[in-house]
C-alpha cells in the first residue's frame, strides 16, 4: 500500500524526518531515516503506521494496515452491540402474587441484574386493589429483599395509574467485592461448625 486515510498518517502521508522503528511483533528496531523505515515496511509488504506522533522522534510501527483497521471497526461494532442490548428490562407482579411465581419472576429479575440490565418493577393494581397501594409496596420490598446486595434502588416505589413502579440498577461493587468474602466467611463458619457437629452434647432444640 502506499498512502491511507484515517485516524493514523502512513508511508507516504507521514512527514518527519526520523522515526522509532518498531516491527510486527512489537521489537523495537530504534532509530530510523523516514525513508529507510519506509523501505524496510515495503520490503516486508506491509505498512508504515505512525502510531505515536507526539513522541520525539515520532514512533512508527510496521504493520497490515487494512487489517488493522478492520479490527479496530470490529471491536467498536462489538462495543456499541453491547451498550445496545443493555438497558432496562421491565417486570410485573401483581399484589396477589403467588410464592411460586414470585420466586421465578425474582429469578429472572437477578439475571437481568447480573447481565449488567436496570429492571423497572411494576405492580399491577386490579379493582379496588388500587386502593390498598401498601400491598404492592410489599410486594416491590419483598424483590428488593430477595435480591439483596445484588441491586440498588434507583428510583423509589411511587403510584403510576393504576401501577406502583420501582428501578432496581446493578450493584456492582458487591457483585465483584462482597461475594468472595462471603464464600470465604462461609468455608470458615462451616470449618468451626463441623466440631460441635460432632459433638454427641445434645440441647434442648433437638
Amino acid at each position: 500500500m502506499t498512502a491511507g486515510s484515517g485516524d493514523h498518517r502512513i508511508n507516504e502521508r507521514i512527514r518527519v524526518r526520523e522515526v522509532r522503528l518498531v516491527d510486527p511483533d512489537g521489537q523495537q528496531l530504534g532509530i530510523k531515516p523516514l525513508p529507510e523505515a519506509l523501505s524496510i515496511a515495503r520490503s516486508m509488504d506491509l505498512d508504515l503506521v505512525e502510531v505515536a506522533p507526539n513522541a520525539a522522534p515520532p514512533v512508527c510501527r510496521i504493520m497490515d494496515y487494512g487489517k488493522f483497521k478492520f479490527d479496530e471497526a470490529q471491536k467498536a461494532k462489538e462495543s456499541r452491540r453491547k451498550a445496545v442490548n443493555v438497558g432496562v428490562k421491565e417486570m410485573k407482579y401483581r399484589p396477589k402474587i403467588g410464592p411460586g411465581d414470585f420466586d421465578t419472576k425474582t429469578r429472572q429479575v437477578a439475571k437481568f441484574l447480573g447481565e449488567g440490565h436496570k429492571v423497572k418493577l411494576t405492580i399491577m393494581f386490579r379493582g379496588r386493589e388500587v386502593f390498598h397501594p401498601e400491598l404492592g409496596k410489599k410486594i416491590l420490598d419483598r424483590v428488593a429483599e430477595t435480591i439483596g446486595d445484588g441491586a440498588k434502588i434507583e428510583a423509589e416505589p411511587r403510584l403510576d395509574g393504576r401501577n406502583m413502579t420501582m428501578v432496581l440498577a446493578p450493584q456492582k461493587r458487591a457483585k465483584q467485592n462482597d461475594h468472595k468474602p462471603q464464600a470465604e466467611a462461609g468455608e470458615t463458619a462451616v470449618a468451626v461448625a463441623e466440631p460441635i457437629a460432632g459433638d454427641e452434647t445434645t440441647t434442648g432444640e433437638e
